[in-house]
Parts: structure tokens; sequence; C-alpha cells
């Protein structure tokens, strides 16, 4: 009978579970973009926005624990929407189309909100994917 270890996955199978959460992640904001309009499609971009910067901190660091990969991603989030605050963003938008989608242009203080929404079930999401152990062979 095998025995459990308590490692967890190793790195690389860490990177690729959270490049292909990336991907999932840009097509459903895609998706939500494609599919609703207003509010709803705003929102659930920040939210998804915040979800995505979690899975770039795991890819850039796999062992990074799930609490602290969500609290980066918000802080990361919540430093992005506050910077709209000075005018850069917003100058850096009018020049590129990447600066526009990663730095936004204008604050809105709702956004806020909705970054710990994203950063929540990206948590929870990673804490049980991170609780699971591999077989190790006797």
């Amino acid at each position: 009978m095998p025995t459990v270890s308590s490692a967890g996955p190793p790195a690389p199978v860490v990177r690729a579970t959270a490049a292909a959460a990336a991907l999932v992640t840009v097509a459903a904001g895609l998706g939500v973009r494609a599919a609703a309009g207003g509010d709803a499609a705003k929102y659930a971009g920040d939210a998804l926005y915040t979800v995505l910067v979690h899975t770039l901190v795991v890819l850039l660091a796999p062992r990074v624990r799930p609490s602290a990969a969500a609290g980066i991603a918000l802080a990361v989030s919540w430093a992005v929407e506050l910077a709209q605050l000075t005018g850069v963003p917003a100058e850096l938008a009018r020049q590129s189309t990447v600066a526009r989608l990663v730095l936004g242009s204008t604050f809105n203080a709702p956004d806020l909100l909705w970054y710990a929404v994203g950063a929540a079930p990206a948590w929870v999401v990673h804490s049980r994917l991170a609780l699971r152990r591999l077989p190790v062979r006797s």
C-alpha cells in the first residue's frame, strides 16, 4: 500500500495547473464580456482580474500558501486600482492597449470590493488543491 506524502504535488504540476487556470480565467473573462454587458460584466471582470493575478502568483511561486497568494493578488489589484487616482494609468492607457487592459484608467471604489470577491474563491480553490496528497511509491 502506498504511503501519502504531505509535500503536495511537484512544482511543475502546480505550475501547469496554474497556467491552465490562468487560461480558463482569461477565457471566462472574455466570455463574460461577450455574454453580458454593463455592471455585471465589469464587476465579474474585476473579480476575474484578481483570480488571474492569483494564478500568476502561483505560477511564479508554486509553493506559496493559498492565503499568501490570495493576499498578494488582492494587494496587487487594490494597488492598481488606487494608482488610477494618480492619472498615470490613464496616461499609459492612452498610449497602449495592453496598459489599458492591465492597469485600467479610471478609479472606481466598488472595484475594491469586487477584487476581494475574486480573491475569496481563488483562495478556496487553491486551498483545496493544496490539500491533495500524492501517493508515494514504497
